[in-house]
Protein backbone atom coordinates (compact mmCIF):
# COMPACT_ATOMS: atom_id res chain seq x y z
CA UNK A 1 0.00 0.00 0.00
CA UNK A 2 1.42 3.39 -0.68
CA UNK A 3 1.24 5.62 1.93
CA UNK A 4 -0.73 8.70 2.07
CA UNK A 5 -0.85 11.90 4.65
CA UNK A 6 -3.07 14.67 5.27
CA UNK A 7 -1.90 17.97 3.20
CA UNK A 8 -3.33 21.35 3.19
CA UNK A 9 -6.25 20.29 5.07
CA UNK A 10 -7.20 17.57 3.10
CA UNK A 11 -6.43 13.88 2.87
CA UNK A 12 -5.74 12.93 -0.54
CA UNK A 13 -6.79 9.55 -1.61
CA UNK A 14 -5.54 7.34 -4.64
CA UNK A 15 -8.98 7.73 -6.31
CA UNK A 16 -8.74 11.44 -6.15
CA UNK A 17 -6.67 13.61 -8.61
CA UNK A 18 -5.05 16.83 -8.16
CA UNK A 19 -5.69 20.41 -9.68
CA UNK A 20 -3.24 22.11 -10.27
CA UNK A 21 -3.52 25.06 -12.68
CA UNK A 22 -6.99 26.75 -12.92
CA UNK A 23 -7.21 30.48 -11.67
CA UNK A 24 -5.04 30.02 -9.33
CA UNK A 25 -1.51 30.92 -10.57
CA UNK A 26 0.39 29.82 -7.39
CA UNK A 27 0.26 26.19 -8.62
CA UNK A 28 1.73 26.82 -11.62
CA UNK A 29 4.87 25.70 -11.05
CA UNK A 30 5.46 22.00 -9.68
CA UNK A 31 8.61 20.61 -8.31
CA UNK A 32 8.35 16.63 -8.92
CA UNK A 33 11.31 15.27 -6.88
CA UNK A 34 12.60 11.44 -6.31
CA UNK A 35 14.39 10.48 -3.41
CA UNK A 36 15.98 7.63 -2.01
CA UNK A 37 17.72 5.93 0.81
CA UNK A 38 21.82 5.00 0.40
CA UNK A 39 21.92 3.54 3.44
CA UNK A 40 19.48 0.41 2.78
CA UNK A 41 22.31 -1.64 1.89
CA UNK A 42 22.58 -0.76 -2.03
CA UNK A 43 25.11 1.85 -1.52
CA UNK A 44 25.64 1.80 -5.24
CA UNK A 45 21.89 2.38 -6.38
CA UNK A 46 21.82 5.05 -9.12
CA UNK A 47 17.95 5.84 -9.19
CA UNK A 48 16.99 8.19 -12.05
CA UNK A 49 13.63 10.66 -12.77
CA UNK A 50 12.51 11.61 -16.35
CA UNK A 51 9.39 13.01 -18.13
CA UNK A 52 7.76 12.06 -21.47
CA UNK A 53 5.69 14.92 -22.89
CA UNK A 54 3.21 13.48 -24.77
CA UNK A 55 0.67 14.09 -27.70
CA UNK A 56 -2.53 13.49 -27.39
CA UNK A 57 -2.06 9.51 -29.07
CA UNK A 58 0.13 9.23 -26.54
CA UNK A 59 3.54 9.73 -27.76
CA UNK A 60 6.37 11.83 -28.04
CA UNK A 61 6.30 14.06 -31.13
CA UNK A 62 9.99 14.06 -30.95
CA UNK A 63 12.79 12.97 -29.33
CA UNK A 64 13.45 15.83 -26.99
CA UNK A 65 9.98 15.09 -25.43
CA UNK A 66 11.50 13.39 -23.21
CA UNK A 67 13.74 14.76 -20.86
CA UNK A 68 16.13 13.21 -18.40
CA UNK A 69 19.34 13.25 -17.40
CA UNK A 70 21.03 12.93 -21.06
CA UNK A 71 18.36 16.00 -22.12
CA UNK A 72 17.77 18.24 -19.58
CA UNK A 73 15.17 20.40 -20.45
CA UNK A 74 12.08 20.62 -23.10
CA UNK A 75 12.98 22.51 -26.19
CA UNK A 76 10.02 24.86 -24.92
CA UNK A 77 11.20 25.37 -21.20
CA UNK A 78 8.42 24.07 -19.53
CA UNK A 79 9.92 21.04 -18.36
CA UNK A 80 13.57 20.94 -16.65
CA UNK A 81 15.59 18.30 -15.02
CA UNK A 82 17.78 19.45 -12.22
CA UNK A 83 20.51 17.45 -12.41
CA UNK A 84 21.44 13.73 -12.48
CA UNK A 85 22.29 12.73 -8.87
CA UNK A 86 23.85 9.49 -7.95
CA UNK A 87 23.68 9.01 -4.69
CA UNK A 88 20.29 10.06 -3.67
CA UNK A 89 20.96 12.29 -1.00
CA UNK A 90 20.49 16.09 -0.69
CA UNK A 91 17.38 16.42 -2.85
CA UNK A 92 17.91 13.53 -4.92
CA UNK A 93 16.16 14.45 -8.43
CA UNK A 94 13.82 16.71 -9.45
CA UNK A 95 12.09 17.82 -12.28
CA UNK A 96 10.18 21.58 -12.37
CA UNK A 97 7.32 22.02 -14.64
CA UNK A 98 6.01 25.64 -15.09
CA UNK A 99 2.55 24.66 -16.66
CA UNK A 100 2.00 28.51 -18.28
CA UNK A 101 5.14 27.21 -20.98
CA UNK A 102 3.66 23.88 -22.05
CA UNK A 103 3.20 23.89 -25.64
CA UNK A 104 -0.17 23.35 -27.23
CA UNK A 105 0.43 19.53 -28.48
CA UNK A 106 1.23 18.68 -25.07
CA UNK A 107 -1.15 17.33 -23.22
CA UNK A 108 0.09 14.78 -20.73
CA UNK A 109 3.39 14.80 -19.02
CA UNK A 110 4.08 11.46 -17.60
CA UNK A 111 6.69 11.05 -15.25
CA UNK A 112 8.67 7.59 -14.30
CA UNK A 113 11.64 6.63 -12.09
CA UNK A 114 14.17 4.02 -13.29
CA UNK A 115 17.26 2.26 -11.64
CA UNK A 116 20.57 3.47 -13.78
CA UNK A 117 22.07 0.22 -15.20
CA UNK A 118 20.04 -1.98 -13.27
CA UNK A 119 20.61 -5.11 -15.49
CA UNK A 120 24.46 -4.66 -14.71
CA UNK A 121 23.98 -3.97 -10.99
CA UNK A 122 21.44 -7.01 -10.71
CA UNK A 123 19.41 -4.39 -8.90
CA UNK A 124 15.64 -4.45 -8.53
CA UNK A 125 13.19 -1.78 -6.53
CA UNK A 126 12.19 -4.81 -4.40
CA UNK A 127 15.65 -5.35 -2.93
CA UNK A 128 15.07 -2.79 0.04
CA UNK A 129 15.59 0.15 -1.97
CA UNK A 130 13.77 2.83 0.38
CA UNK A 131 12.78 6.03 -1.87
CA UNK A 132 9.60 8.20 -2.37
CA UNK A 133 8.12 10.91 -4.70
CA UNK A 134 7.59 14.48 -3.78
CA UNK A 135 5.11 16.78 -5.27
CA UNK A 136 5.86 20.33 -4.71
CA UNK A 137 4.37 23.58 -5.08
CA UNK A 138 7.88 25.25 -6.57
CA UNK A 139 7.13 28.89 -5.75
CA UNK A 140 6.52 28.67 -1.82
CA UNK A 141 8.23 25.27 -1.31
CA UNK A 142 5.00 24.01 -0.21
CA UNK A 143 5.14 19.87 -0.06
CA UNK A 144 1.38 19.48 -1.17
CA UNK A 145 2.21 15.15 -1.94
CA UNK A 146 4.42 12.68 -0.98
CA UNK A 147 4.59 8.36 -0.84
CA UNK A 148 6.48 5.72 -0.97
CA UNK A 149 7.33 3.70 -4.26
CA UNK A 150 9.04 1.35 -1.83
CA UNK A 151 6.85 -1.73 -1.36
CA UNK A 152 4.75 -2.09 -3.97
CA UNK A 153 7.37 -3.14 -6.17
CA UNK A 154 9.24 -6.17 -6.70
CA UNK A 155 11.30 -7.18 -9.71
CA UNK A 156 10.67 -3.82 -11.28
CA UNK A 157 13.09 -1.96 -12.58
CA UNK A 158 11.24 1.19 -13.70
CA UNK A 159 8.25 2.83 -12.19
CA UNK A 160 5.63 4.89 -14.08
CA UNK A 161 5.03 7.46 -11.16
CA UNK A 162 2.28 9.94 -12.45
CA UNK A 163 1.42 12.14 -14.60
CA UNK A 164 0.10 15.39 -14.94
CA UNK A 165 -2.84 15.55 -17.77
CA UNK A 166 -4.72 18.76 -18.87
CA UNK A 167 -8.50 18.54 -18.31
CA UNK A 168 -10.77 21.54 -19.78
CA UNK A 169 -9.55 24.94 -18.28
CA UNK A 170 -6.96 23.04 -15.56
CA UNK A 171 -3.99 20.58 -15.14
CA UNK A 172 -4.38 17.89 -12.85
CA UNK A 173 -1.68 15.16 -11.14
CA UNK A 174 -2.53 11.26 -11.39
CA UNK A 175 -0.82 8.80 -9.93
CA UNK A 176 -0.17 5.61 -12.50
CA UNK A 177 2.20 3.67 -10.08
CA UNK A 178 2.84 0.89 -13.11
CA UNK A 179 6.08 -1.34 -12.93
CA UNK A 180 8.04 -2.36 -15.61
CA UNK A 181 10.75 -4.88 -16.25
CA UNK A 182 13.15 -3.25 -18.39
CA UNK A 183 14.10 -0.27 -17.49
CA UNK A 184 13.94 3.50 -19.16
CA UNK A 185 14.35 1.48 -22.29
CA UNK A 186 11.04 -0.33 -22.43
CA UNK A 187 9.20 2.83 -21.10
CA UNK A 188 10.96 4.84 -24.21
CA UNK A 189 9.55 2.10 -26.61
CA UNK A 190 5.78 2.48 -25.32
CA UNK A 191 6.29 6.20 -25.47
CA UNK A 192 8.17 6.43 -29.29
CA UNK A 193 11.17 7.57 -27.83
CA UNK A 194 14.47 6.47 -29.78
CA UNK A 195 16.69 5.60 -26.92
CA UNK A 196 19.95 3.25 -26.18
CA UNK A 197 21.30 1.91 -22.87
CA UNK A 198 22.87 -0.68 -23.16
CA UNK A 199 21.88 -3.24 -20.03
CA UNK A 200 19.43 -0.86 -18.45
Amino acid sequence: MFKWRHIMGIMIKKTEDMDFIGDNDLLRKILIELQWDTNSGNKDIDLDIAAFCLGKGGKVHKDSDFVFYNNLKHPSGAVEHLGDNLLGDGKGEQIIVDLAYVPSDICNITFAAAIYRAGVKNQKFGQGISCYIRIVNANNNQELLKYDLSEKFSDETAVVIGELYKYIRTWKFGEINKGVKGGLAVLCEEFGVNYTQSND
